[in-house]
């Protein structure tokens, strides 16, 4: 999971962190690590990236691996639209993404549609009045108690996504990136 300090001490009070002061000169500071690396557009080693139009070798995507299919979603598509409606092959998938804490969640959808709820853990059914769902980390939950699961993926940088997957993966694209 990645997400914010302070969202994971609200849910997990009782974490236990190693300290920054090991005893070595080296600087563990948040960031410090790779900052050049991470703002510059090169890579440590030789990699083809197939495809740049979309999105840039080191933007962050979100990929799931289904069985004979896989597809990766730009997480600056997010910023637009929080909710996507969309399938990794033959399987229709909602994703409910934030870019500010680089989070995605996605869920198996069957036959709906789903938008943005009043709040951030909620999802509305389209088209459906007073549908509402609630999100979790390994369900949706409708208003009558139905559930749909959690569907397994990951952040990855574009360059590694289209390195190990290549033409076998789908790329979302925005409605304004053709």
């Amino acid at each position: 999971m990645i997400t914010t300090w302070k969202k994971w001490e609200a849910r997990h009070p009782t974490t236990k962190v190693l300290s920054l002061d090991t005893g070595h000169r080296r600087n563990y500071g948040s960031g410090v690590v790779y900052r050049d690396y991470f703002a510059s557009p090169s890579l440590m080693f030789p990699v083809i990236v197939r495809d740049e139009s979309v999105v840039r070798r080191k933007d962050y995507v979100f990929g799931i691996r289904d069985v004979a299919a896989a597809k990766a979603w730009p997480l600056t598509a997010f910023a637009r639209e929080p909710v996507i409606n969309d399938a990794v092959g033959a399987k229709p998938v909602v994703l409910v993404g934030d870019t500010g804490s680089r989070t995605v969640r996605a869920y198996e959808r069957g036959a709906r549609s789903f938008v943005a709820g009043k709040a951030a853990n909620i999802l509305n059914e389209a088209g459906a009045a007073d549908a509402t769902w609630k999100i979790t980390e390994d369900r949706l939950v409708g208003p009558d108690g139905a559930t749909l699961a959690r569907v397994p993926g990951h952040i990855s940088y574009w360059f590694a996504w289209d390195g190990y997957l290549g033409v076998g993966s789908d790329l979302y694209r925005p409605a304004d990136k053709p």
